[in-house]
C-alpha cells in the first residue's frame, strides 16, 4: 500500500511541479527561492494528506495550501532587498523579447499587491479558477474573493499605467 501511495504522489509531483512552481512564484511576487520553499512546504502537507485526497483532487488542495502559506509568510517576514557579494553588471541588453519584458513588468507589479489581492488575481486570472474555487483556496467567502480580485486588478492597472476605456 505504501508503494502505491508513493508512486501516485511521485507521479503527481512529476507531472505538476513546474506549473505549481510558477503559481508559487506568482503568489510570492517572483522570488524563486521563496517559491521553492513554499512549494516544498505544500508538497510535505500533500504527502501527509495523500491517502485522503490523492485520488480525488490533489491540485486544488495544493493551491489552497500555497495561497494560505504565501499569505502567512507575507505577514510574517520582510522579503525586501538582500545583500550580495558583487553587484551585477548593468550591460545593455537589446535582444530581450517584448514578451519577456512584459511578463517581468507584470510580475513586478504583482509583487506590489497585498498578498490576498495577489493570490486572488493569480488564482482567478492565471489559474483561471472560478470565484468559488478562489474563495475556497483563500479560505474566505466568494464575495471577499471577488473583491480581492477586483481591487487587485484595479491596482495592477494603476501600477502598470494601463487605462482601459469602458465599453459602451
Amino acid at each position: 500500500m505504501e508503494q502505491g501511495r508513493a508512486e501516485g504522489f511521485d507521479g503527481f509531483v512529476a507531472a505538476r511541479w513546474s506549473t505549481l512552481f510558477h503559481l508559487a512564484c506568482l503568489l510570492v511576487g517572483g522570488d524563486r527561492h521563496r517559491a521553492e520553499d513554499l512549494l516544498q512546504e505544500a508538497m510535505v502537507k500533500l504527502w501527509f494528506a495523500w491517502p485522503r485526497i490523492g485520488e480525488e483532487a490533489p491540485e486544488p488542495y495544493v493551491r489552497k495550501v500555497l495561497a494560505r502559506a504565501a499569505a502567512r509568510s507575507a505577514r510574517r517576514r520582510w522579503w525586501g532587498e538582500r545583500p550580495v557579494e558583487q553587484l551585477p553588471d548593468r550591460a545593455e541588453v537589446d535582444d530581450v523579447s517584448a514578451a519577456v519584458a512584459e511578463r517581468t513588468r507584470l510580475e513586478s507589479a504583482l509583487a506590489q499587491l497585498p498578498s490576498a489581492q495577489r493570490a486572488a488575481v493569480v488564482l482567478r486570472y492565471y489559474q483561471d479558477l472560478p470565484d468559488r474555487q478562489v474563495a475556497e483556496a483563500l479560505g474566505c467567502p466568494v464575495g471577499t474573493a471577488r473583491s480581492h480580485a477586483s481591487r487587485g486588478v484595479a491596482r495592477l492597472r494603476r501600477i502598470l499605467g494601463d487605462v482601459i476605456e469602458p465599453v459602451g
